[in-house]
This record gives structure tokens, C-alpha cells and sequence, in this order.
């Protein structure tokens, strides 16, 4: 369906709502940089950092990035296989980092001006 409407560098949900509602696609880039906006002024610099690496993540690899199963992965693979880094940096609880992971999702799809 992606390929049908010249969507391959968007979200199922765009390709859904391209169907429903005749809304243009959104490149995964450009949702990311929206989000970025939103990202630079709601967490610190740390934070930042982390969910710019998962953005790229996003943009190159789909939407499945996004997931609460890729959360470990994404840590082992930005703070060398050291979950306690991760921990200290983004924290200083498990819990903080998934709030953070989960957390700034929603400036993915809020509705662009």
C-alpha cells in the first residue's frame, strides 16, 4: 500500500490516513524533525541526545524503532552494551527511561501548522 501511494518513507498511519481522508503522507524525516522541536525544549540534554539516536533510528528503519521491545536494544547499541550508563545518564531509574522512550512519542503525530 505504501508503494501505491509513493509513501515508502511514511508510517502506516500516514498511508491510512492518506485512505480515509485524503491527507498527504508525512515523511518519517519530517515527523522527526517536528518532534525535535518538541524533544530540544522538554528534556535535558542527556535525554536529547538519546532520543535524537532513536529518531535516526525511526527514520531509517520504519516506525517499528518505536516499540517497547526495541527500548534494551537501542540502550546496548548507544551506550555500548552498558545498561548502567544508560541508566545514570538518562535518570538514575529504569522507569525514567521508559517515560522518556514512551514519553515523546506523541510529538511524532501531533498535528503539524
Amino acid at each position: 500500500m505504501q508503494q501505491l501511494i509513493d509513501a515508502e518513507q511514511s508510517d502506516l498511519f500516514d498511508v491510512l490516513a492518506y485512505v480515509a481522508y485524503a491527507l498527504p503522507p508525512i515523511a518519517r524525516t519530517v515527523r522527526a524533525d517536528h518532534a525535535r522541536v518538541y524533544i530540544n525544549s522538554n528534556f535535558n540534554a542527556k535525554q536529547q541526545a538519546f532520543l535524537d539516536f532513536v529518531l535516526q533510528h525511526y527514520v531509517t528503519e520504519g516506525v517499528e524503532e518505536l516499540e517497547q521491545r526495541k527500548l534494551n536494544p537501542l540502550l546496548r547499541l548507544k551506550y555500548h552494551d552498558s545498561i548502567t550508563d544508560a541508566v545514570a545518564d538518562l535518570g538514575g531509574k529504569p522507569e525514567e527511561i521508559t517515560k522518556v522512550f514512551a514519553g515523546f512519542q506523541k510529538y511524532l503525530y501531533q498535528e503539524t501548522s
